[in-house]
């Protein structure tokens, strides 16, 4: 179910309150331009300064949105197991297709402390989760020796791994088994990602290029990696640029050049320096996207 292309969204903001219309209109752009699934209210859809109400509203408005034409990945992250009990029920109940779930950040677990937060979250709804590791943002690094634990669970079905260590997916193929859905959550290193094993990416970068990135990876999901590269080639720039600073900021930037989204992020984020802006312009012309 769960394969391609498919954008970490960004949550649109006008005037400090949440601009549901932009986000219905970036829905439908998304599906029209390939994407393969949507992935609302993860950290580039700035899930820490949403309150849970308005997190709720996001994941809900894009369920409601896609209308089942491609699945929907719900951000349900915390590192209070009990917050993070409340976002996977709620995305149980409203119809999402699957929540994602970030190894807890900051007041760091052991292997034995993820292990029991995961497990709260597989038992509180009937709904498949997909981890999230990205020790950049968390400080810890769930092992592939965990991850092959909790993959015994019947509906932990995937990871978003986001450790830029193709060797991972390899090492996860051993501990997880070979149907474990693994999805790439690093963009520049997508392409090695599937050529070990994975099967698709929530990529950033896939807000601002929806088709470029939806072919990339149905040319690797096709073992046609030469055509891969070509798109690669074209997108690299953009990963880069994108992420000069926080990525959902250079994301909005970039959105906003297609005329599709404000820039506008909440504090502590800013808005992007000129330099970084400039970057963008170029990457997205060598893209092809202005």
């Amino acid at each position: 179910m769960f394969k391609g292309s498919m954008p970490a969204l960004v949550t649109p903001f006008r005037n400090g309150a949440l601009d549901l219309d932009t986000l219905k209109h970036l829905v439908e752009w998304q599906i029209s331009e390939g994407s393969t699934g949507l992935v609302p209210v993860g950290t580039t859809g700035e899930s820490p300064t949403l309150t849970h109400d308005e997190h709720e509203t996001v994941v809900a408005e894009v369920v409601k949105a896609a209308a089942g034409r491609v699945p929907v990945i719900a951000g349900a992250g915390s590192n209070n197991t009990v917050e993070m009990i409340r976002f996977v029920e709620f995305a149980a109940k409203i119809g999402a297709d699957a929540a994602l779930v970030v190894t807890p950040y900051y007041n760091k677990p052991t292997q034995r402390g993820m292990v029991a937060h995961f497990t709260a979250a597989h038992d509180c709804a009937d709904i498949p989760l997909i981890i999230y590791n990205i020790p950049g943002r968390s400080i810890v690094d769930m092992t592939p020796e965990t991850m092959g634990e909790l993959a015994k669970l019947p509906r932990i079905i995937g990871v978003k791994d986001a450790t830029g260590d193709i060797a991972r997916v390899s090492q996860q193929r051993a501990s997880c088994g070979s149907d474990f859905c693994q999805l790439s959550g690093e963009d520049a290193t997508a392409l090695g990602f599937n050529a070990h094993g994975g099967v698709g990416c929530i990529s950033v970068t896939a807000n601002v290029a929806p088709k470029l990135c939806a072919d990339f990876q149905q040319a690797t999901l096709a073992g046609d990696y030469t055509k891969a590269l070509e798109y690669q080639d074209k997108l690299m720039p953009l990963h880069e640029a994108i992420f000069i600073e926080p990525g959902l900021v250079g994301a909005k930037y970039g959105l906003s050049k297609l005329r599709l989204c404000t820039e506008e992020v909440r504090s502590p984020l800013t808005g992007l320096e000129d330099s970084t802006k400039a970057a963008i312009d170029a990457a997205m012309a060598h893209a092809g996207l202005i």
